[in-house]
């Protein structure tokens, strides 16, 4: 019997390459399906980036309605604070006149200290809050922002536009008007009436 001829490494590796045939023009339908894909691809795409697109425009929209919300849920509260600190100025108008006018007689009663301490307690909240006296001194000129003038008179030793006198005390919360002063304000001499005419 005879043996097989042995071949070498190369003759096995040149007959195991695959044998590469030319190229031959593609068929016009797989031409189109090409053409079908890439529109296909094309519109996805788009359709992609349309997605995406509408997507951050939900999140900007959603964070902005966020940021909203917060800020009404702030405003809100510092609105209700503003309401009830407003209901408690009168009260604390009512002790300072009710001291005002104490008679000398009640001034050492133990109750009376019971009341002022009462009434040292609510000032101590409201200093806390944050609620300040607006300064409406005689002398110092009138601030529209800060000030209500509930009469305006002519006043010697004032100018025109200084506070005369403080009729009501005005508190702020911040920059903040909770109330403002009532105050009287100076206006300007009347000029003297002209001398008569000579004849």
């Amino acid at each position: 019997m005879e043996e097989p001829e042995m071949q070498s490494p190369e003759d096995l590796a040149a007959d195991q390459e695959p044998v590469i045939e030319p190229a031959s023009e593609p068929s016009a339908a797989l031409l189109e399906e090409i053409a079908q894909l890439k529109a296909a691809l094309e519109a996805a795409e788009g359709q992609s980036a349309q997605n995406f697109a509408g997507w951050q425009r939900a999140q900007a929209t959603h964070e902005n309605y966020r940021k909203r919300i917060e800020a009404e849920r702030v405003e809100w509260t510092a609105n209700a604070n503003l309401i009830l600190l407003a209901r408690l100025l009168p009260v604390l108008d009512d002790f300072e006149r009710a001291f005002a006018h104490l008679p000398a007689v009640l001034q050492d009663e133990p109750w009376i200290g019971g009341v002022r301490l009462i009434e040292q307690k609510l000032q101590h909240i409201l200093s806390l809050e944050g609620v300040e006296p607006i300064a409406a001194q005689p002398g110092d000129l009138f601030d529209p922002f800060y000030h209500q003038a509930v009469l305006q008179q002519a006043a010697p030793g004032y100018e025109e536009g200084q506070i005369i006198a403080e009729v009501q005390r005005g508190y702020r919360l911040g920059e903040r008007v909770v109330r403002p002063a009532q105050v009287v304000v100076a206006k300007g001499l009347e000029e003297e009436a002209a001398p008569a005419t000579a004849k």
